[in-house]
């Protein structure tokens, strides 16, 4: 067999890619697995959906980190929208798993990862490396979230997601009217669970139709916490309504319209959440005379 050649880093670009900062939330949905083939299938043909017991795995991932560059600083936020897969050809080397352990990081294989459907993220330089350096199918959109933080009076385990649209022009990104979906997650009370779950395998298909793999490293644990049927009614998933004749490969409200298809009125299964640790503090002031 031939080696394959690793996938071209394009200028301005380096990797691997540091994070400085990381703040996330997963939810997952266990879902009817037809709807998932029938949209893997014409977005990653390479890949066959990962079935825990019967059911597919749909998953929510909202990331709010911050990057250091050589001239100074960014901040992103972004959402995907992953069906849980894996290669079609590798199916007998993964071990059989139910949704509670791959939650917990029992496949180490890594073959189980996320196909992205659909990423919305509120930055054009995250955007345009996410496309070309992961065949990402990442677009516009902006965000308004309430996490968790020290720097509040108290810290609560609420979660609060909303992804709004935008659009991208010669001026950078351009906030829209408008709700696409928004996830809520009150998670106070639930005992988590460190989970070493990464990395992650994030899957794309590119413009020839290639499948590519890259992983995402978490340097420290998840917390995870199990959802049942008397708590999944902590998480909320809200979709907006979609515009009269919206559509179209290149439109966000398709990303509505798959999460509608995908999930419909399926309860939460899991949440996972990382918040990055504090590396400073400044402290209270005090009266030196």
């Amino acid at each position: 067999m031939t080696a394959l050649p690793l996938p071209p880093v394009p200028e301005p670009y380096h990797l691997p890619f540091h994070y400085g900062a990381l703040h996330n939330i997963g939810v997952d949905y266990l879902v009817s697995p037809g709807p998932c083939r029938d949209l893997l299938a014409k977005r990653h043909p390479g890949l066959a959906v990962a079935l825990f017991d019967g059911m597919a795995c749909v998953s929510l991932n909202y990331q709010l980190y911050f990057a250091q560059y050589p001239g100074g600083g960014g901040i992103t936020q972004e959402v995907e929208i992953n069906v849980i897969a894996h290669p079609a050809f590798a199916e007998d080397r993964l071990p059989e798993l139910n949704y509670g352990q791959y939650s917990r990081g029992y496949d180490q294989t890594k073959l189980l990862g996320i196909a992205r459907m659909h990423v919305l993220c509120d930055n054009p330089l995250a955007i345009d490396a996410g496309r070309r350096l992961y065949a990402e199918p990442k677009r516009p959109g902006w965000f308004e979230a309430e996490l968790p933080s020290l720097n509040a009076a108290s810290v609560r385990e609420r979660w609060s997601v909303s992804c709004r649209r935008a659009a991208l022009g010669p001026d950078g990104l351009s906030r829209e009217d408008g709700e696409l979906f928004a996830v809520e997650a009150d998670l106070v009370g639930l005992t988590p669970e460190a989970v070493n779950n990464t990395p992650i395998t994030g899957y794309g298909t590119d413009e020839e139709g290639r499948l590519l793999a890259g992983p995402l490293d978490v340097h420290d644990t998840y917390r995870f916490y199990a959802l049942d049927d008397r708590t999944a009614e902590r998480v909320r998933l809200t979709l907006g309504e979609r515009p009269v004749g919206a559509g179209g490969a290149e439109s966000a409200d398709e990303a509505v319209a798959d999460l509608d298809r995908l999930i419909g009125t399926a309860p939460a299964a899991g949440v996972w959440t990382y918040q990055s640790p504090p590396v400073a503090a400044h402290n209270r002031p005090y009266y030196v005379r």
